[in-house]
Order: C-alpha cells, then structure tokens, then sequence
C-alpha cells in the first residue's frame, strides 16, 4: 500500500508543471483579445511618437505581435515545400526574417491611421484541439466594418496565430500566390525573391485596400 501511494505521489508531483502550463497558457480567443488590447493600448500612448519615429512602432510591434505569430510555419507555408526544400537554412532565416519586418510594416501602416473607430473580438467559442479561429470586426474611417478571422494552432502547448482573413481575402494564400509568381518572373532565383520580398508585401496592401474600398462603396 505504501508503495503503491508513493508511487501515485510521484505521478502527480510530475503532472503538476504540465498542470500548471495548462492553466496559464490563455486560450486562442484571449490571446487574439489580450494582444488586441495590448497593441491598441500602446498605440494610443504613442501614436504621435511613431507617426515621426515608424522604426519604433515596428520594433514595439515585434514585442507585442512577434510572440503570438508563428512566423516559421507562416514563412514555410508561403515558400511552399517546393522552394523550402531546395533553400538553405541561411535562405530560411533570412525569409522569415524579411517577412516579420514587412508584416509589421504592413500591419503598422494601417494601424497608424486607426483611430480608435473600433475593434471588437468576437465573444468565445468552442476551440479544436490544435486549430481554431477567432474572429474580430474593424470598423474603418468612412464606417464600414470589416471582418478579419485569424487562424491559430496550438504549438508546443501555446496558441500560435497561422493565418488571417481580412475582408475576405486569405492573406496566407496571397502571400503564396505572390512568393510563386516572384520565384517565375525572377527565373527562380531564391534569393532575389526572398530579397524583394518587401514589394511583394506592398503589393498585398494594395490588394487589400482595394477590397476594403469596394466594401465601403
């Protein structure tokens, strides 16, 4: 009996952290709503900092946004396994590098004319196991309301955003798209397309803002 009580001692003492992580890891939905509050918060503390000073507002976005992103498995995604496979670790690095700072200065453009029209996360729901969805609604300037669903997985036990819709457009999938057509007009040279990946992510705006104009009409 001893034996058998000092063995169920040892497997909870070892369940304990594991415990522990799962109740301080947040869900998907409060991590999209802490982040979003986070963010708007800072914003509004310095947006006439950032107006004059971008380099800040992008290196504050990295500290906010940066942790909750999986930029790995989003920059793996958009090269495609038919261009990952054939590029260095280097090549890797230095895409995911690349495609942090553009999406910082994607995001960070747009967020510096936000203002404070309204963001609202869409209350909770039932979240799968490794993959689920939180959605938001942005309300713009000339008051339309844009719907914007961000994709999470669970890695390594923590939410990790994998995706986004932004009215519609599956801002994954046109990262794709572009970093193919790039690889076609550069003659596949891997490293002139990771290297102009920034005008790539421009062009992605342009995409976006299109839509959000049709929307508003």
């Amino acid at each position: 009996m001893i034996s058998i009580l000092r063995r169920g001692l040892l497997v909870l003492l070892a369940t304990l952290p594991m415990l522990a992580n799962a109740a301080t890891s947040p869900s998907a939905h409060d991590l999209v709503d802490r982040t979003t509050k986070e963010l708007l918060s800072d914003l509004a503390a310095n947006k006439e900092q950032y107006k004059t000073n971008p380099g800040a507002f992008y290196d504050a976005l990295n500290r906010i946004v940066g942790p909750v992103v999986d930029a790995d498995g989003i920059s793996r995604s958009i090269m495609t396994v038919k261009y990952s496979r054939k590029a260095t670790p280097a090549q890797m690095q230095r895409f995911q590098e690349n495609f942090k700072r553009s999406l910082m200065q994607f995001y960070g453009n747009a967020l510096l004319e936000y203002n404070n029209q309204g963001i609202t996360v869409a209350p909770a729901k039932d979240e799968g196991a490794d993959r689920t969805s939180v959605d938001m609604q942005v309300k713009g300037n000339n008051g339309a309301v844009y719907p914007v669903s961000y994709t999470l997985e669970k890695i390594s036990g923590e939410w990790k955003v994998r995706n986004v819709i932004i009215n519609g457009i599956n801002i994954g999938k046109l990262f794709r798209d572009q970093f193919s057509d790039a690889m076609q007009r550069n003659g596949n040279d891997l490293d002139k397309t990771i290297d102009g990946w920034a005008g790539e992510v421009a062009k992605a705006k342009e995409t976006t803002d299109e839509a959000a104009q049709k929307t508003a009409q």
